[in-house]
């Protein structure tokens, strides 16, 4: 790897990063078992992917999920940079979460700042949908297609395919990805003029639409029972405080699965399991990242946004569930399992 050099002791490693010295402590210890690689191998891996992985996460405030012990240890997720023995050049950004409370997280300036988590044991890293500069307003739109029982990546694919049609009548530009197990995430940069509340808004309009068009695929009920054996696009990603790992993050599972920018064309020809710590930087380095485009068109999500006036006005669905760890929000319905329901008072 250009621009690294190491130290000599084998229990402990200097790499320099980014015109930084980042320390590499305990190089041997496993972090995935199963095919036995190690903290050096994660470390490293980061490092290859690094104008990838930077793409993804240059100024934005990420939470880390750590593994001190591996995978198959205890995880955490870190979402306050500790006042002390941290670098002095590390950069934080404050956030706040849908309690009101806030934190500093670690917002990513450089490779620097993705070697120094590594180094804190972080496998997976999870990227809030805005940049420092306005951590209120989203400059990125996401589409999570989640597999339900008894459907599987194939039919993720195929409901990406639908999402791309809607896109492409849309005039807007979107950049699929493998999540890394069964799904697909499609991700869009936006101009950042609307709140979390609003942006979450246009994505439950898109959703339905894409739902009106093959019900017998998608669904976007929030209760699992309702769901059936469909793809569900989870809205709710683009709630405050809810994240996705991001592009070139490594996947915390037995087989160290990358989570993946690809080609429309390639998405219908790979597999999940294609895509890993090994597999990963080699592919990088010789095709390019798919994402490279990605910031060239920002999309202003006014029409999303007038659907879902309509679809309100027309009476074909207003707001949907938040996460259980949301306050009330206004227009949301009860927040209750519908099987569990019982009759509304008001109603």
């Amino acid at each position: 790897m250009a621009g690294t050099s190491r130290g000599t002791r084998s229990s402990a490693t200097t790499v320099e990063v980014a015109g930084h010295q980042v320390r590499l402590s305990s190089p041997d210890r496993v972090c995935f078992p199963g095919p036995g690689y190690t903290k050096q191998d994660v470390f490293d891996y980061y490092l290859a992917v690094g104008d990838g992985i930077m793409r993804a996460l240059r100024d934005r405030p990420t939470t880390l999920q750590r593994f001190p012990d591996g995978v198959d240890g205890e995880m955490f997720y870190q979402k306050r940079v500790p006042a002390r023995g941290v670098p002095p050049w590390l950069r934080t950004a404050e956030i706040a979460f849908p309690s009101g409370r806030t934190a500093d997280e670690l917002c990513p300036a450089d490779l620097a700042h993705v070697a120094w988590a590594a180094q804190m044991s972080t496998v997976v890293f999870h990227p809030w949908p805005v940049r420092a500069a306005d951590v209120d307003r989203p400059d990125e739109l996401r589409i999570d297609l989640d597999p339900q029982p008894g459907t599987d990546f194939v039919d993720a694919v195929a409901a990406a395919g639908e999402v791309r049609a809607l896109l492409d009548e849309l005039g807007a530009v979107g950049y699929p990805k493998t999540s890394g197990g069964r799904g697909v995430h499609v991700y869009l940069r936006i101009v950042p003029r609307w709140s979390f509340a609003e942006v979450r808004r246009a994505v439950i309009a898109f959703a339905r639409e894409v739902q009106r068009r093959r019900p017998d695929l998608v669904t976007t009920s929030w209760w699992k029972e309702e769901r059936g054996e469909k793809v569900f696009i989870d809205y709710n990603q683009m709630a405050r405080d809810r994240t996705i790992a991001c592009a070139y993050s490594l996947r915390a599972n037995s087989r160290a699965t990358v989570s993946t920018p690809v080609t429309w064309d390639e998405l219908t020809e790979v597999e999940p399991d294609d895509f890993d710590l090994r597999t990963v930087p080699p592919r990088l380095a010789e095709r390019g990242d798919p994402h490279a485009g990605i910031d060239d068109t920002p999309w202003d999500i006014g029409p999303l946004l007038e659907w879902a006036d309509r679809d309100e006005r027309d009476g074909r669905g207003g707001d949907l569930p938040y996460p259980p760890d949301h306050p009330k929000m206004p227009g949301e319905p009860r927040r209750v399992q519908p099987s569990r329901a019982r009759p509304d008072p008001a109603g």
